[in-house]
């Protein structure tokens, strides 16, 4: 573990740890927050604490930030809701927009880049439709890579809005169709909870438990683990929210198995309790051999906002595309978009 990523779990995971901090520690500190996307939560964690003033300026404007952040969210969201109430399709917020719109503790001080959703699959052309003649525009002119996302991918090409400059992905599941687990998207959507009137009805989000399965497969089944740092306290926050419920932690098992993933929720976990504490019942504690490889991909930021250890990072790099299609067609791909690049 680098000592910038330790300085900023151990924030994250106890507040307190920020006491006597000298200025190096507080610059790799900041700088390795930043990094990771998790500047504004820290902001948040820190609120009120004693820090240097220098300090104080970084996470007042931190916190201002996120908070514009949470604004832009929350009206794409309702944008992308105009657009789509005339279709009467399930339209369901995914990741840090649902967080915020469902006023939970995973979105405060979350940053939240795209707007991601999820509707039915066969509802795909006419939602983009919707969007397009709402000003949406395709970001993917290529049309291998088009073609690629169409064919391979969970989702849409990546729409951008031609005014808003603001980018939407629209998901019919939260793995692509040729991975090894198949999640059941029609669960996913049948189970979603209706969101409140503050998102102007017509929107929901999943239920607790696939909220949870799908941070874990974005985190270990559906990439290089970039920004994994934030991905696993999405994990730790919803947990401790959840688990309020005394029938919270069989329901995640068996929706999990449900979704084929109850290897990666586990390992989710696992890591969410070690590294930031998350208080989990004894058999989701059952560690794996390989646990301390994803710990050494999630702690590779340095104090320069760096991340160490590239060979680490290359071996998650080809896992990832190992786990979204099969040999032969990542052979093709990976020579074709060698080929493009040269």
């Amino acid at each position: 573990m680098s000592h910038a990523a330790r300085l900023l779990v151990a924030a994250l995971r106890d507040p307190a740890s920020v006491a006597g901090l000298g200025p190096d520690d507080w610059t790799a500190l900041l700088t390795a927050a930043r990094a990771e996307r998790l500047i504004g939560t820290l902001a948040v964690r820190l609120d009120r604490r004693a820090v240097p003033p220098s300090v104080a300026r970084i996470l007042a404007d931190a916190a201002e930030g996120a908070v514009q952040e949470r604004r832009a969210a929350l009206w794409e969201a309702e944008m992308a809701r105009r657009a789509l109430a005339p279709l009467g399709v399930p339209v369901i917020l995914l990741k840090g927009t649902a967080f915020v719109a469902a006023g939970l503790d995973a979105g405060r001080g979350r940053a939240i880049g795209d707007l991601d959703i999820l509707v039915p699959r066969e509802a795909l052309p006419s939602v983009e439709r919707a969007l397009i003649d709402a000003g949406w525009e395709w970001v993917k002119a290529d049309a291998y890579d088009d073609d690629y996302y169409r064919r391979w991918m969970h989702e849409l090409p990546p729409l951008i809005h031609r005014t808003r400059d603001r980018m939407i992905d629209v998901h019919h599941t939260i793995l692509p169709p040729t991975a090894r687990p198949t999640p059941d998207a029609a669960a996913l959507i049948a189970d979603a909870v209706p969101l409140g009137p503050a998102t102007g009805g017509g929107l929901a989000m999943l239920s607790p438990a696939d909220m949870i399965v799908h941070a874990a497969a974005h985190l270990f089944a559906d990439g290089d683990m970039a920004g994994g740092l934030r991905n696993l306290w999405d994990v730790d926050r919803l947990l401790r929210e959840f688990a309020e419920d005394a029938d919270f932690w069989p329901t995640l098992g068996a929706r999990a198995r449900r979704h084929q993933l109850h290897s990666v929720t586990a390992r989710a976990v696992r890591l969410a309790s070690a590294l930031y504490g998350t208080p989990v019942p004894d058999e989701w504690r059952r560690g794996n051999i390989c646990d301390w490889l994803y710990r050494r991909r999630l702690l590779v930021r340095d104090g320069w906002g760096r991340q160490r250890h590239p060979f680490t990072r290359l071996a998650f790099y080809v896992r990832s595309h190992w786990l979204r299609m099969p040999p032969p067609m990542l052979a093709r791909h990976l020579w074709t978009k060698a080929i493009k690049r040269h």
